[in-house]
Order: structure tokens, then C-alpha cells, then sequence
């Protein structure tokens, strides 16, 4: 049987770890073939996707970093009554990176990025030293690192010395049934689906949208996920939306910018793309790799830069959608969850 723990999962507060996660199971429920048992807790018990599930009562889960440092020190200074719910698992996967609870089977670990590493001026600090305790010593230990991208598989190697034969890289995909063309006409905005984090480089996006309203005084920028105090004119804050909502968006925005200093995968610009919503994309991270030729690539440091693969988006919409349309389609969660049981069989 292979547990999968989810007990650090909070809702609306991990970004695309929560997507990759929530995906992955539901992918695992449609084409795995193993017997599975997801552990998750009170605040996510619909996190299964399908899987049987069983809630973990009186684990405390928090957004915030010094809850989530207790409910660490506590589930790993006493992680009986938790271990004992996975006791007859022949390996653990543990999505979120943190191993709650730890475990003596073999297991599993999903690192989605090491920006905490690469890019330690945008990380506070507190976040460093978290990440330091429950993700670094985790990957070293983990029999099996699945990474996101071969961009992410560079780095871990890198920055934390893991064994190469250890880490398997296995893409995330795209729901397809959710992200697709639709009839809907689309409105002069741009959409940026990223929260407020200094590394999804809003500032200079804000500077580049400037450029392009000078000459498209129409244009609006919508920006997604929440964090935002103040946002310059022609700029649309909505906050969280839900998965449906997002899809709408992608399929009525223009074009979708995507100015991100570092992603260990990448799934707007591919939502988008399935959608039919041109690309326009910063060549950083793992990015290049993930979009292929079907996004417009942009230097995301220089807001001139931004500014022109916008316009080229804008200009030729239909060259780009017919890129991205094929690009995303080589990507899914059902191929996603069967490269992720081939690595629970390799440790089986």
C-alpha cells in the first residue's frame, strides 16, 4: 500500500504545490494501479480526489510560519499517533515536500523548487530557515525525489548535494477538461494568475504595463491570487478565485503575461495555453523549457523587455494560441500520476 500524506496541506495558502497535489491524486484515482491511502487533515479532508482518505484529528495546521514551525517540532518530537496511521504502508509519498508524519518505510518526497537557495534576497528569512529544516534535510533523506522539471533536477543537485540516481524528474500536466477553448469573446485585458510574492515580479510588470497603455489605452491588467494593498491604474485585483473562475479568465483575456523570476514548473502559462490564451512569458527558471516555442519569452528584469513580447502577443494572437494549443497538449495529469507510479514501483 503507498501512504500519501498531505497533513501540511492549507488551503489557498500553497499556490501550485496545492494544485500539483490536489491534480495528482485525482490522477492517481483515474489510471494507478497500486492500492493508494491518502492522510490529510481537518482543514483539506476533500484532498483524497477519489483515494480513500482518512483525516488525521488534532494535527495543527497553519498558514502562518511559526504555527507550521510548532506543528513540525510537534508531529516530529511526538509523531506516534500520526506514524500509526500509516503503519501498514509500504512507502510514503509526501507531495508537500515536509515529511509529516516520519515514517520507517521508504519514501517518496516531491521538491517543487529550491528558490529558497537560488534566490535567497527574495526569501525572508524566516521562510529560509524553515525551508532549510523541512525541506533541505527531508530531500537528502527521501529515497526517491520526484522534481517537477529538469531545470528543478539541476538545481536540487546543485545547491543540496542529492544523488543524482535518486531524483526522477516527472512534469506536472493540465486538466484539460477544465482548461480548453471556449466560444467566449475575448476583452482587452491581460491576466496574471500569481500572488503577491517578490518573485512573481509584479513591480516590473506594473512598469511594463505603463509602456503598452500609452499606445492601447484599453487595455486592463487582472491580476489573481491575493496579497495586492495597491494596485496602479488600469490594474484589477480580484483576489482568490476558484478554479472555474480562473478558467473564464483564460478564456477571455487577451493574452496572459507571465513575468515569474522563478518557477520549478510552471503551470499558468500551460493553463493558458490549453485555453487558448497567447502567452507572453519570462525566459527565467525552468519556464524556456516548460513553454517550449509556443510562448513569447521575455527578459522579466527589463520592463521594455516585458513590454515588447506583450505587444508581439497582442499583434498576433492567432500564430501564438495555435503554438500554445499544441504545446499544452502534450501535457496531463493522467501521464503525471503513471510516471509517479513508476517511481512508487521502483521502491515496491
Amino acid at each position: 500500500m503507498v501512504g500519501i500524506a498531505l497533513l501540511t496541506l492549507v488551503p489557498g495558502y500553497v499556490g501550485g504545490s496545492e494544485w500539483y497535489a490536489r491534480e495528482l491524486l485525482r490522477g492517481l484515482a483515474r489510471v494507478g494501479e497500486l492500492d493508494y491511502r491518502v492522510l490529510a487533515n481537518e482543514l483539506a479532508p476533500d484532498a483524497g480526489g477519489g483515494l480513500p482518505t482518512e483525516v488525521a484529528k488534532g494535527y495543527r495546521v497553519s498558514g502562518g510560519r511559526a504555527r507550521r514551525l510548532a506543528s513540525l517540532a510537534e508531529a516530529t518530537l511526538r509523531p506516534g499517533p500520526l506514524r500509526e496511521l500509516l503503519g501498514d504502508a509500504d512507502l510514503v509519498h509526501y507531495p508537500l515536500t515536509v515529511p509529516v508524519p516520519r515514517v520507517g518505510a521508504p519514501t517518496v518526497l516531491t521538491l517543487h523548487d529550491v528558490q529558497h537557495r537560488d534566490l535567497p534576497a527574495l526569501t525572508p528569512r524566516a521562510e529560509r530557515a524553515y525551508r532549510a529544516l523541512a525541506y533541505d534535510v527531508a530531500a537528502r533523506r527521501a529515497d526517491r525525489v520526484i522534481v517537477l522539471s529538469e531545470f528543478a533536477k539541476r538545481r536540487a543537485l546543485a545547491t543540496l548535494g542529492l544523488r543524482e540516481d535518486r531524483v526522477r524528474v516527472v512534469h506536472s500536466g493540465v486538466d484539460h477538461a477544465r482548461f480548453h477553448p471556449g466560444d467566449e469573446r475575448r476583452k482587452p485585458f491581460l491576466l496574471y494568475p500569481a500572488k503577491a510574492w517578490p518573485h512573481k515580479n509584479h513591480a516590473r510588470l506594473f512598469e511594463a504595463f505603463a509602456l503598452v497603455r500609452r499606445e492601447r489605452p484599453e487595455l486592463r491588467l487582472v491580476l489573481t491570487g491575493g496579497g495586492f494593498t495597491s494596485v496602479p491604474d488600469g490594474v484589477e485585483a480580484l483576489g482568490i478565485v476558484s478554479g472555474d473562475e480562473l478558467a473564464l479568465l483564460y478564456r477571455t483575456a487577451s493574452a496572459m503575461v507571465f513575468p515569474s523570476l522563478y518557477e520549478g514548473f510552471g503551470m499558468p502559462p500551460l493553463e493558458a495555453m490549453a485555453s487558448g490564451c497567447p502567452v507572453a512569458c519570462s525566459d527565467a527558471a525552468s519556464l524556456p523549457e516548460i513553454t517550449g516555442d509556443a510562448a513569447r519569452l521575455f527578459d522579466a528584469n527589463d520592463a521594455s523587455s516585458i513590454a515588447d513580447g506583450i505587444r508581439d502577443v497582442l499583434d498576433h494572437p492567432d500564430a501564438w494560441r495555435e503554438r500554445g494549443l499544441a504545446r499544452a497538449g502534450r501535457f496531463s495529469w493522467d501521464a503525471t500520476a503513471r510516471a509517479t507510479d513508476a517511481v512508487y514501483r521502483e521502491l515496491l
